[in-house]
């Protein structure tokens, strides 16, 4: 009988949703604005694995070439395999309690028509204050310096196009480019966007494996990683950062008119991402060795050619919209906070947000040393946000017999039920607890200091050759 009952549950539990599908494409079929709607609002499985796929890699693609020579390369390979892994676990999770909590606030008619629910609001609901501050604590700085880490990626990518300016000025003309997202109303309207960055990703990946293959190894390469332990770890927190990308899945499940078929996408986007990871990772470490422990992008050390522009041009593409997909929870939590996020003026909206963008921008001009601040992120900010957190709501929010028997999502029997998630959940605090915060925490804060005491804060070139007049 209580099967019975949890079957109608989720069997009726999306209907709105699947209604809002509905009247979205009606409203196509019966507008001039079709081929628009076809464009802007998006909200199938497809949808939802673009943008998984094209917001796990962006601007890290560049540096985890740098993170394999702190690693050597059996190290970089396992890490990347064992860390896309442990993502896709911690994802499913946090679509697990999604799920949980709308179904439970659906059951008291709560309607979420006008109101984008997020994971600081899926942790009060089914935890309580207390992990709802933690929630909105974690999540909204990791976002904010995730949001930094892109402008100061466009910086450093355009340079090698344009060295005319420093790095520094390109972060300022960046930094009001990227202010334009603004205008981007919710993740529905990510939907070209979210497709048409995984294609300039995917160019970029197959350009930096087939480029250091035709350049070959440099002569007298030395490959010595892993030498120190404190780079050890700091290349190790890279790839947890890499792989540490879902703080947005609840925003992206929320944007799904049928939000219950999320479960397996990011497992699927991961093991895409790593046909692009793995392969130019491996080529451009083999080709370039310990070159990469002072050079973090990975376009300082190929050769200027027409394909490395095109290359340069489609990530800075890429990381504006990766961008937004960052920095659009930290609007929405804005909006939320000065009461106006179901305001339907877009343009409203648009001006609300923008003090957001500014803490953003100061951050990377302060901060402007790409590669180190990836690991340090994710030591501090990502090992709790999308690991530790998630692993522990889902264990606190099932401890109870009752609530595991009402669970609208059990376990499979291939994981071992309730015994062998509560396991892996188990496994996954204690070794990113110790490892990624722990020893990752202590390299890259180490590796972060020793950048500020050689470049300095505010430093106008980070890691720029000397300039030929």
């Amino acid at each position: 009988m209580t099967s019975e009952k949890v079957e109608t549950v989720i069997a009726g539990n999306y209907v709105e949703m699947e209604r809002e599908e509905d009247d979205a494409s009606a409203s196509g079929r019966t507008s001039k604005s079709k081929f628009s709607n076809f464009l802007w609002n998006g909200g199938s499985v497809y949808d939802a694995w673009f943008s998984c796929a094209s917001n796990q890699v962006a601007q890290v693609l560049l540096t985890l070439p740098y993170s394999f020579s702190q690693l050597g390369m059996a190290s970089g390979i396992v890490f990347q395999l064992f860390y896309g892994l442990m993502g896709s676990w911690t994802a499913y999770l946090i679509s697990i309690l999604y799920v949980e909590y709308r179904t439970r606030k659906e059951r008291e008619k709560v309607d979420f028509r006008n109101h984008v629910i997020q994971w600081f609001e899926v942790l009060d609901g089914l935890l309580g204050k207390n992990w709802r501050n933690a929630g909105l604590f974690f999540n909204c700085t990791f976002l904010l310096f995730g949001s930094v880490i892109q402008l100061i990626a466009c910086a450093s990518n355009i340079y090698y196009i344009n060295d005319n300016l420093d790095k520094r000025t390109w972060t300022y003309i960046f930094g009001a480019c990227c202010a334009t997202t603004v205008f981007v109303p919710s993740f529905h309207n990510y939907r070209v966007w979210s497709f048409l960055g995984l294609v300039m990703t995917t160019y970029t990946a197959w350009y930096l494996t087939i480029a250091s293959l035709l350049h070959g190894q440099n002569e007298g390469v030395v490959h010595s990683g892993p030498a120190k332990m404190v780079l050890y770890f700091t290349g190790a927190t890279n790839i947890l950062y890499t792989f540490g990308g879902h703080a947005v899945t609840v925003e992206i499940m929320h944007a799904m008119w049928k939000p219950q078929k999320f479960k397996m996408i990011y497992l699927i986007a991961t093991l895409y991402v790593l046909t692009l990871t793995l392969p130019s990772a491996i080529s451009v470490y083999w080709a370039f060795g310990d070159g990469l422990l002072t050079h973090s992008n990975a376009f300082a050390l190929l050769p200027k050619s027409g394909f490395r522009d095109v290359a340069v041009v489609l990530m800075l593409i890429h990381q504006f919209i990766t961008f937004g997909f960052a920095c659009t929870p930290l609007y929405f939590v804005w909006e939320k906070f000065i009461g106006i996020h179901e305001v339907k003026s877009i343009f409203k909206r648009a001006v609300a947000r923008l003090p957001v963008v500014i803490p953003i921008w100061f951050l990377a001009i302060i901060f402007p040393f790409f590669g180190p601040i990836n690991s340090a992120v994710g030591a501090l900010l990502v090992s709790f946000t999308v690991y530790i957190i998630p692993a522990l709501a889902h264990m606190l929010t099932f401890v109870s017999p009752a609530a595991r028997e009402n669970a609208v999502e059990r376990p499979p029997k291939y994981i071992g039920g309730w015994t062998g998630i509560f396991s892996l959940n188990v496994f996954v605090v204690c070794w990113v607890l110790v490892v990624g915060f722990g020893f990752g925490g202590w390299a890259s804060m180490l590796n972060f200091i020793n950048q500020i005491n050689t470049f300095g804060l505010f430093t106008k070139c980070y890691q720029c050759p000397p300039h030929k007049n």
